[in-house]
């Protein structure tokens, strides 16, 4: 009989502790991360010299966050970014072709995406510190391509200018996308200085899987399709029933 009961507070009683862990956790109040923030949108394409683009023609970016915070650094976060993406061969001395060339566009940028986001070590709900995070999401994203080709010097380029003038006429048959699906990826850090208050840096990727951003392809490097960054720094606030819905009853003497 006493081994019966030696066995089963060894087996039992661990699973037992494993179980209320899992339901205290399980009715954890919700708790939730909301986010504003402001930054630069750099666009990545063929009217840039670096595949990484250029801060000279970059727009400024505004983005609001909300996150639902779970178990484990885990949490799913939606955003919505306001912004602009811009490219301008002329601006560029090398190559000398850019500035006879001359392709220039502007388009705004309004994206709504959600996220998967891993924070490690991750902060503990109410506790002050630094987190490093990355995330994945995907989402929709409204363009308005106006692409100019008005300053294009076809006696610089000789016999090649019949080829970019058909590339031209190609493109302008094309046109430019207005809404596109978007894949993201990023990374950045938090900071937490009080139990609800804290600030960010965050640099992300987004690629729609499209040539057609700055409105040219045929015409300049179809091989390659255009993507943008988005660097920000932000402000966070974090909300929620401190401990969980299950308490332990005060023991009154």
């Amino acid at each position: 009989m006493g081994s019966t009961i030696h066995y089963a507070s060894r087996v039992i009683l661990p699973f037992s502790l494993f179980f209320t862990v899992s339901v205290v956790r399980a009715q954890e109040s919700p708790f939730y991360e909301f986010g504003l923030n402001l930054g630069r949108m750099v666009y990545q394409g063929d009217l840039t010299p670096s595949s990484i683009g250029s801060f000279r023609t970059s727009r400024s970016s505004f983005g609001l966050t909300a996150a639902k915070v779970l178990p484990y650094s885990f949490s799913i976060r939606v955003s919505f970014v306001h912004s602009g993406l811009a490219g301008n061969d002329g601006i560029y001395k090398t190559p000398a072709y850019r500035q006879q060339r001359n392709f220039r566009f502007t388009s705004p940028v309004n994206e709504l995406t959600a996220h998967f986001v891993w924070s490690y070590p991750g902060v503990p709900r109410y506790e002050k510190g630094f987190s490093p995070y990355v995330f994945v999401g995907a989402g929709l994203s409204l363009f308005n391509v106006k692409p100019d080709a008005s300053g294009f010097n076809a006696e610089f380029f000789g016999a090649e200018a019949v080829t970019i003038q058909a590339g031209l006429d190609a493109d302008a048959q094309q046109g430019a996308p207005g809404v596109l699906p978007i894949v993201m990826a990023g990374a950045g850090v938090k900071y937490f200085f009080h139990q609800s208050c804290g600030v960010n840096l965050e640099a992300s990727y987004r690629t729609a899987f499209s040539d057609y951003l700055d409105g040219f392809s045929q015409s300049v490097n179809p091989a390659l399709n255009d993507h943008y960054m988005n660097y920000t720094v932000g402000v966070l606030y974090r909300r929620g029933k401190k401990g969980s819905s299950v308490d332990c009853p005060k023991i009154r003497y």
